[in-house]
């Protein structure tokens, strides 16, 4: 499938789902991306999600990143979910993790400006496997306080 091509929210769908492996549906006119027990999703504030970037390619566990105007979400492989205590360590550093049943809107469009917002930092690829949340998490835990961003 050739992205130049694809026109409509239904073409972008199948895009996603043939070219990456993704799950997506199309809900209200968007490409979105369901989390599940498969397919998790880190939201991070720009600067520290720039830092987690980096520290994940260094650690070879990189994968595929969206930003957005104040935030980056990862897309993760949810191998465990923080406890309570790290859940308040996250949400106090603006860091996000929507739960299973939320879903996440994708761009449709391969460039920087797309009707959603959003554009990928780093796209999927079809077999490239995603990075651990924990390991998210705990890269985001590592790479700076809270004052720093």
């Amino acid at each position: 499938m050739n992205a130049d091509k694809l026109r409509t929210v239904e073409d972008w769908v199948a895009y996603y789902r043939h070219e990456f492996g993704l799950a997506v549906v199309e809900r209200g006119g968007f490409v979105m991306l369901p989390v599940t027990n498969h397919v998790g999703v880190v939201h991070l504030p720009v600067r520290r999600a720039e830092k987690v970037r980096a520290a994940l390619q260094n650690q070879q566990q990189s994968g595929p990143m969206l930003a957005r105007q104040i935030r980056w979400s990862f897309l993760a492989e949810p191998d465990s979910r923080p406890g309570e205590q790290i859940m308040e360590v996250l949400n106090r550093l603006d860091i996000g993790i929507p739960a299973v049943g939320s879903a996440v809107m994708l761009p449709t469009g391969l460039g920087r400006w797309t009707r959603e917002g959003c554009h990928w930092v780093t796209p999927p690829t079809k077999d490239s496997k995603l990075p651990p949340l924990s390991a998210i998490i705990t890269t985001a835990l590592a790479v700076g306080t809270g004052s720093e961003d």
